[in-house]
């Protein structure tokens, strides 16, 4: 039985949105393990964020350890509205000082990551995040079963 293009992008939804936690997660993890270790070519184009300096250590430890949540899906509604926010601090107390559009100010990537966060915030981690293997979370599984069950019996 051919499937309709509709119900392809059914099925491949979860996956695909799984993909998109575990990109943004993770590349937001790489800047902040760049700043606190000076991997991947460092803070601003080398050497690390003195522990502790504000804002840049704890942006830096947000951006750490609230990618890795994100990334693996555990805690990943708050993990990801306090990293939005946190993108949203950067881009007014940053980049809108020298000037008013992310393109003439260098904060597309801060603007970006803020609306990457907001989304996974209202989606949540789906079903491949570990949020789903904690007690009470049965019921949400379920539930998202009956709603794809149902989806694909309407379809």
């Amino acid at each position: 039985m051919a499937r309709t293009q509709t119900q392809a992008l059914d099925v491949a939804r979860p996956i695909v949105l799984t993909a998109f936690r575990v990109v943004v997660g993770l590349l937001f993890a790489c800047h902040g393990a760049a700043s606190m270790f000076g991997v991947f070519g460092g803070a601003k184009g080398g050497g690390t964020i003195p522990v502790g300096e504000w804002p840049g250590w704890w942006a830096a430890l947000i951006q750490l350890v609230g990618g890795v949540l994100v990334a693996v899906g555990l805690g990943t509604r708050v993990a990801a509205l306090i990293c939005s926010g946190s993108m949203a601090y950067a881009y007014f107390t940053v980049h809108q000082e020298h000037a008013l559009l992310p393109l003439q100010n260098n904060g597309e990537p801060s603007v970006m990551f803020c609306w990457a966060f907001l989304a996974i915030t209202a989606i949540g981690g789906g079903p491949y995040a570990l949020d789903r293997l904690l007690p009470g979370r049965s019921a949400a599984r379920s539930d998202h079963a009956g709603q794809s069950s149902r989806a694909t019996a309407a379809g």
